[in-house]
């Protein structure tokens, strides 16, 4: 009887813990894109006195991380400037999302970040009042 119980539960592990090279779907549904469909936009423009400039990108799957960092700006080099994310509207402006602008100087690290489901998007840097003068800029995008 032994015997039999042992080899029952060894039959039923191989069968179960087979590695067939096939993956659960359930599993795969939920796991996170590769890093091959990962996309990095890299945007660069002059913002001028009280001025704005956008750039549209798009985001092919939702619901994975979005992040926007301004990298450079300047003259002067440690200015403040206004960065957004909104839609792109068909007068080609860029209208922003009330809760995704920040006011922030230039760095590495993301100034926004969050997800948003799929779509078409635009990311804006704009003078938040204190230019003396036209400041160009770098921006990257990083999504899905």
């Amino acid at each position: 009887m032994h015997r039999v119980l042992v080899l029952v539960i060894v039959v039923a592990c191989a069968a179960g813990c087979s590695d067939s090279g096939t993956s659960n779907s359930a599993l795969s549904a939920l796991s996170a894109p590769s890093a091959a469909s990962q996309v990095t936009d890299t945007f660069s423009g002059t913002v001028d006195v009280g001025g704005l400039d956008m750039h549209p990108f798009t985001i092919a799957i939702a619901n994975q991380p979005v992040n926007v960092t301004l990298t450079a700006a300047g003259p002067p080099s440690s200015i403040f400037m206004g960065l957004g994310v909104g839609s792109p509207a068909s007068d080609g402006t860029c209208s922003l999302f009330s809760n995704a602008a920040v006011v922030v100087q230039p760095g590495t690290g993301p100034h926004l970040s969050g997800t948003i489901v799929a779509g078409s998007y635009c990311v804006a840097v704009f003078d938040v009042g204190n230019q003396a003068a036209p400041v160009d800029y770098a921006v990257i995008v990083v999504h899905y």
